[in-house]
């Protein structure tokens, strides 16, 4: 009895603790639009992916019709989006040991009257990988996990700097 109340004593004190110094998850940013144009391409998964992310805040509506371009508040341009396999090592036999893969996204955020919330903005992520020509599978799909893990870095980076636009 006297161990139940010393446990939730203490549970009451992290609590308490953690409360006071200000933690808090995290929440759905707040966006100073309610609306967004975006051509991003249907193909990109970078695409869907942030497409999808700033429509799960439901606080913006995403727009990829041009014809209803006038509805958004703001235009996101994508300005490029590239993905690169470099050889970073090779052994002695002249044999590929590390691979490099690099991600990178090119966007801007202006109005429809063409002020610039966000100027060209450029993230780019890297990840090293080492390769064995006994598992190729198990190779390639681990390079898939590493695209789709820098993919949804690059995602919320986005979304960071879009809720960091106070006014338009």
């Amino acid at each position: 009895m006297q161990r139940r109340a010393t446990l939730s004593l203490m549970a009451s004190a992290a609590a308490l603790s953690l409360a006071g110094c200000g933690f808090a998850p995290r929440k759905a940013p707040n966006f100073a639009f309610s609306t967004l144009y975006s051509a991003i391409a249907e193909t990109s998964p970078l695409g869907v992916e942030l497409r999808r992310s700033l429509q799960a805040t439901g606080k913006v509506k995403v727009i990829s019709d041009s014809a209803q371009i006038n509805q958004a508040q703001v235009v996101l341009e994508v300005l490029s989006e590239q993905r690169e396999k470099v050889v970073l090592s090779l052994n002695t036999a002249g044999q590929v040991r590390e691979f490099q893969l690099r991600l990178r996204f090119r966007f801007r955020l202006r109005t429809l009257a063409g002020k610039e919330l966000i100027p060209d903005a450029d993230i780019a992520l890297q990840r090293d990988i080492s390769f064995n020509e006994t598992a190729v599978l198990a190779k390639e799909a681990e390079e898939g996990l590493l695209y789709r893990d820098m993919q949804s870095d690059i995602v919320q980076q986005v979304l960071r700097r879009l809720a960091a636009v106070k006014e338009i």
